[in-house]
């Protein structure tokens, strides 16, 4: 029987009673990177009909350097991340730890944008690369899974594609997890190892298939020993991965200085800023945890290669008074990834 689509066919099971009352400072991250994400999409950054469904609109603008850091973000993470798709062929599996209320799959899904299909210049709609993976699995604290799982199902435009290619009449549903054939999401704790695979296994991940992790401001929050056990038991538990990093670096500056001290204010501690001391640092520890090969830029250098039509276009969007800070905070950024396995697949050749 086809499932109906206005109500979507979601089983909701009875959730424990959380006691998920740590890490408020970390989860607070979440909704602020949300925000931004929200609002640069709002005034035309880059294009993405999905957001506007997991997160709230405010009033208050962003600065925008701050815009311009989130786009560079984005725009890397995305080409390293289509790459990846490219070289597997698709036949792989996608892990983005500290998710949040990322739109990736729903983006990645969509083989034109509905914004575009009902353009009224009568342009017709322009078609996407079909880059979906053999499955994508988004991991955060229940409690912001809880929120996200509570818009997938009351929202279809983001149920409408899970349902769409779930064989089963019934998705099984909890308050911290969803599981379907081509997307799941789990609330879990990256800190407790057994917890994680153990919930990742039951949502049937295939330790056989290429897989690419995505951490983005995940593994600066957790100490050294424990972004170092997340990042040696990836590469020792997939044959052939893929791993994308964004995070904070150059922090022993005075500028690094004074970005700790206002997230501390905010009671939210950088437990593994001293991993963060520059590019070399992010490499080391990536290729002393087992991983094979490890590549690290700032952001300032991944915005000075942007096709300069593009960045044409977004700085046409709004007034930037202080180059000067846009290049500081920049310069506190980085994105890294590394390798494992995947010689015949070209791995090593990806790069941003």
């Amino acid at each position: 029987m086809a499932a109906s689509l206005r109500e979507p066919p979601f089983i909701s099971s009875p959730s424990s009673s959380s006691c998920d009352t740590d890490d408020e400072g970390v989860r607070g991250t979440c909704e602020d990177a949300s925000l931004c994400k929200r609002f640069a999409v709002s005034i035309g950054y880059w294009h993405d009909p999905y957001i506007q469904h997991l997160v709230r609109l405010t009033k208050e603008r962003k600065a925008p350097e701050i815009n311009r850091g989130y786009f560079a973000r984005v725009h890397g993470v995305s080409q390293l991340l289509k790459a990846f798709l490219r070289k597997t062929e698709c036949h792989c599996q996608i892990l983005n730890l500290g998710a949040g209320m990322d739109t990736t799959f729903w983006k990645l899904k969509s083989r034109s944008c509905e914004l575009q299909a009902t353009d009224k210049s009568g342009s017709p709609p322009v078609f996407d690369e079909d880059l979906l993976p053999s499955k994508y699995f988004e991991v955060d604290f229940p409690m912001i899974v809880t929120r996200k799982l509570h818009n997938i199902k009351n929202k279809p435009l983001l149920s409408k594609p899970i349902i769409e290619l779930h064989s089963e009449d019934m998705l099984q549903m909890d308050g911290h997890t969803l599981d379907s054939k081509r997307y799941a999401i789990i609330g879990a704790d990256l800190r407790d190892l057994s917890e994680l695979e153990e919930k990742l296994k039951k949502c049937n991940m295939n330790t056989q298939l290429p897989t690419l992790l995505i951490t983005e401001c995940v593994l600066v929050y957790m100490t050294p020993e424990q972004s170092t056990s997340l990042l040696k038991w990836a590469a020792n538990t997939f044959e052939t991965a893929m791993l994308i990093n964004y995070e904070q670096v150059n922090m022993d500056d005075r500028f690094g200085q004074i970005m700790i001290e206002n997230l501390r204010r905010r009671q939210c501690d950088l437990a593994g800023v001293e991993t963060c001391k520059s590019l070399e640092s992010q490499k080391e520890r990536l290729l002393a945890s087992g991983w094979e090969t490890a590549s690290a830029v700032d952001m300032m250098e991944l915005y000075s290669r942007l096709p300069r039509a593009e960045v044409s276009r977004i700085e046409s969007l709004e007034f930037l008074d202080e180059m000067e800070l846009l290049e500081q905070l920049m310069q506190h950024y980085c994105l890294c990834w590394a390798t494992k396995g995947g010689q015949e697949l070209g791995l090593k050749e990806i790069t941003c």
